[in-house]
């Protein structure tokens, strides 16, 4: 079993994004990856009920791309930095350039991070 969600709310918005991708000929993990290149790609990711810019983040680290996808272990992980609470974009931009200075991967940090955070609890 590749996907086990137990709410409708969750397999709508996994058969929306089917059909979007399915609709756009995107049939591949590399077409995928090429698809999120484009901003209209991914904000009509964003128009998917459920869907929002930690799910489209997240979907590109899935397929290769770096990312970083804000989600609650890495605001929780700025706050405990002395990060104020920031939108998703700025949070997002921080750890970007937290990663750029210490010379790592996005997409690499954020899992550090998120892994850090997750056993904290």
């Amino acid at each position: 079993m590749a996907m086990k969600f137990n709410h409708a709310q969750k397999v709508a918005t996994a058969h929306a994004i089917t059909d979007l991708l399915a609709a756009d000929g995107v049939d591949t993990r590399e077409n995928l990856h090429a698809w999120l290149d484009r901003q209209t790609n991914r904000a009509a990711l964003r128009t998917v009920k459920g869907v929002g810019p930690k799910s489209v983040d997240y979907i590109g680290n899935l397929v290769g791309r770096s990312h970083v996808a804000v989600d609650v272990h890495l605001r929780a992980f700025a706050v405990d930095a002395g990060v104020p609470d920031l939108p998703y974009d700025q949070l997002r931009a921080v750890y970007e350039e937290a990663a750029a200075l210490l010379g790592l991967d996005k997409g690499r940090l954020e899992l550090a991070v998120w892994r850090h955070k997750s056993k904290a609890r």
